[in-house]
């Protein structure tokens, strides 16, 4: 009893205010930033850049290649409980390094924050949330790419909850996290599974005829750009509908797409019914998705509708088979300008109408479960910014604390109270 009543206690102690610079003076916390360029973790082993740091995970491919006892340690050195902050392009993005990454070494686009678990593991979650994001975009410079610098970091004020509450928030974000990353990856299995069966049907001996994409669909270009977009209506209207831009399709997980960052008012004609491939290129490639709502294609994005609805399937397996063939077709620097006129002289691999619906029927039910899942994702997505924007009104308004960082024997606390640990209502 006398330890559930110290929980509730600390559950809904005032959270303080405080920021790294005022926890650095107190010798809790230690920042630094990596040295080598981006380009090194593309070239040499265990070398992370922020391109992977992503959904606060360390996506690095070399990962197994980090061998902390072969080379001496250096302050970019990473080191399990450590913070790694994305400083260049998606500013504020943040990781916790495990042991999977220990030894690795970190680009000049990293910061580092090492201190005691509960810190990092709140700065980890502080981070997402809108009050640091508008933070930061304060202080963004983007002289070539969106960039915040380390004094950024040092200087943001945040609140911080008794370690209980900390550990019940680090508890839940994690778990949203690892279901978010089960459903990606089993998402995309089930594509991957859908890939091999057109790859085993595509290569039978004799060989299918081979049809010019315009015999088979229709390929549009789209237009526009995202600052051309009319304004949204300024009440709710369910009148609204998807637009696509390029960036929106690159390192899409599964090709699947519950909704679109941007929308724009319906308009008849403009928009695309659901199922039509959305497809843009790249130097690495052809990146195509099936949105699940009325969409627009932007400049750069080619709309794709195939003449036979049913032909769905084969045709955006045939298009992600021939990635590298359509990225060549692609004019522009890195190869980003695809238009419909090149599309439709590329030659794509046709069955006869019988095996094309029974493809269909075969890999149906895999597109189900990955369009499933999306839907889920989604789902704990919105679960999290909830979550976040509750952070920050609890939060509230963050004032620099009165006192001098020396003089204080602890942050001047804020009358703002943390959720209170779990099983209280049942006090």
């Amino acid at each position: 009893m006398e330890a559930n009543t110290d929980q509730v206690a600390s559950g809904r102690a005032a959270w303080q205010t405080t920021s790294i610079k005022i926890e650095r003076i107190r010798r809790r916390i230690y920042t630094t930033s990596g040295f080598l360029d981006d380009a090194a973790a593309d070239q040499a082993a265990g070398v992370v850049s922020s391109t992977f740091v992503q959904d606060g995970r360390i996506l690095s491919r070399r990962a197994n290649e980090c061998r902390p006892g072969e080379s001496q340690p250096n302050r970019a050195t990473l080191r399990e409980g450590d913070l790694a902050v994305v400083l260049v392009r998606r500013v504020g993005d943040s990781a916790l390094v495990t042991a999977e990454h220990a030894g690795c070494t970190a680009t000049r686009s990293i910061g580092i924050i090492r201190a005691e678990p509960h810190i990092v593991r709140w700065l980890r979650i502080w981070l997402q949330t809108p009050t640091a994001k508008a933070r930061i975009d304060e202080d963004v410079t983007a002289h070539v790419e969106p960039t915040i610098s380390l004094d950024t970091l040092h200087r943001m004020l945040f609140p911080l909850p008794p370690p209980d509450v900390i550990n019940a928030y680090h508890l839940a974000f994690g778990l949203i996290e690892e279901m978010t990353a089960l459903y990606q990856e089993t998402a995309r299995k089930a594509v991957e599974l859908a890939d091999a069966l057109h790859d085993d049907w595509a290569s039978t001996i004799p060989r299918w005829e081979t049809r010019p994409l315009a015999k088979v669909a229709k390929p549009k270009t789209g237009k526009g750009s995202e600052r051309s977009l009319p304004p949204l209506p300024t009440e709710p209207t369910p009148d609204v509908t998807d637009v696509v831009a390029p960036k929106d399709l690159y390192d899409l997980p599964v090709p699947h797409v519950q909704r679109f960052r941007l929308s724009s008012p319906a308009t008849d004609g403009e928009a695309y019914p659901p199922g039509t491939l959305m497809l843009s290129t790249r130097s690495d490639g052809a990146h195509i998705a099936v949105p699940r709502r009325p969409a627009t294609p932007l400049r750069g994005v080619v709309a794709i509708r195939p003449t036979e609805d049913e032909d769905g399937w084969w045709l955006l397996h045939e298009l992600r088979s021939r990635s590298s063939d359509i990225a060549r077709l692609a004019q522009g620097q890195n190869g980003r300008e695809i238009s419909a006129g090149a599309l439709k002289r590329l030659e794509v691999t046709w069955p006869d109408r019988f095996t094309r619906t029974d493809f269909h029927a075969m890999v149906d039910p895999l597109h189900a479960v990955a369009r499933l899942l999306v839907a889920e994702i989604v789902t704990l997505h919105t679960l999290r910014d909830a979550l976040l924007r509750d952070i920050s009104a609890k939060a509230g308004v963050l004032r620099e604390p009165t006192a001098e960082p020396e003089e204080q024997g602890a942050p001047v606390p804020r009358p703002t109270t943390g959720p209170a640990p779990r099983g209280h209502d049942r006090q």
